[in-house]
């Protein structure tokens, strides 16, 4: 088992972050190992991030602006060669048809629960 996770976390909005960072701990669950994020603000960024380092899973708010989060998760889907699992944040649960075209791995409302960010997230660093 590995000492740590990196987990890429995506929004435009910092407070958005500060909510997925506080839901989610220094851990997950029991069986995880502790989480570090790098935090991405920008498309640009998640890219960069995404080939320059190891990311065991995403984090990606459907909400972001200019670039969505589901348009990103869609975009790295098909472009990152072993792309890590994604965690979608997304406004109405009515979109969710919208996740499913985006590709991700797991769907959450916002604003993130932090039981349900916790769990999700531990889920898919299981798999």
């Amino acid at each position: 088992m590995p000492s740590s996770v990196t987990v890429l976390l995506y929004s435009s909005d910092a407070g958005t972050r500060a909510q997925v960072r506080t839901g989610v701990g220094r851990r997950p669950a029991t069986d995880i190992p502790p989480v570090s994020f790098i935090e991405c603000a920008t498309l640009p960024a998640v890219l960069l991030t995404l080939e320059a380092s190891r990311i065991d899973a995403c984090v990606l708010d459907g909400e972001a602006t200019p670039a969505g989060g589901m348009g990103v998760c869609r975009q790295i889907k098909n472009e990152v060669f072993r792309c890590p699992p994604v965690l979608l944040l997304m406004g109405r649960p009515q979109d969710t048809w919208l996740a499913t075209w985006s590709l991700a791995d797991a769907v959450i409302t916002l604003p993130p629960d932090p039981v349900e960010i916790a769990a999700s997230l531990a889920a898919l660093l299981r798999a």
